[in-house]
């Protein structure tokens, strides 16, 4: 239990430092004429992972995901992610197993508009073998992102599949 506040403190502290950093942006023009140049949207994206699992019985990740964002102003957004990831066991002890990731999350644009922190939390749910179980998922990460390619690292911490993962995604998106 004391794991599990203490992961959920540390990605509020992050989400609380890449809010404190967006909302202390210049803002050019009054506070009006900058809301209502701004145009809120919705960003769709496609990623490839691949990690380190952390734990004892795994020893890699593959994976992909679907990502929309919508953006609540120019340097914040919210995010629904799902996917696939694999997880693959250790040779001979652990068969591998593979879940579908379902999270939320808020991102915040640190520097510039490229690199940006981002939090997120969910849940796993196991479909490989014979594992039956849904797991409590969180998941701080970093990023540099453009007009359409989205590089980033991040850990995803997984309470009941007893592994953690360090995971690089590389990702295309585009405005819907």
């Amino acid at each position: 239990m004391k794991k599990l506040i203490f992961k959920g403190l540390m990605l509020g502290a992050l989400c609380f430092m890449g809010t404190a950093k967006s909302n202390a942006q210049e803002i050019t023009g009054t506070p009006s004429e900058a809301i209502n140049n701004y145009d809120q949207k919705f960003r769709l994206g496609f990623g490839l992972n691949a990690g380190a699992a952390t734990g004892d019985y795994f020893n890699f990740a593959l994976g992909g995901d679907v990502r929309l964002q919508y953006d609540l102003s120019q340097k914040t957004s919210l995010t629904l992610t799902t996917g696939y990831t694999h997880l693959f066991g250790e040779e001979d002890y652990i068969d591998d197993l593979g879940f579908i990731p379902v999270k939320g999350g808020f991102k915040a644009f640190v520097l510039e508009n490229s690199l940006y922190v981002l939090g997120e939390v969910g849940a796993g749910f196991a479909v490989t073998n014979d594992y039956d179980e849904t797991t409590f998922l969180w998941a701080p990460g970093i990023g540099y992102a453009t007009e359409n390619i989205d590089i980033s690292v991040r850990y995803e911490g997984m309470n009941d599949f007893n592994a953690d993962q360090i995971a690089l995604r590389l990702a295309y998106g585009f405005k819907l």
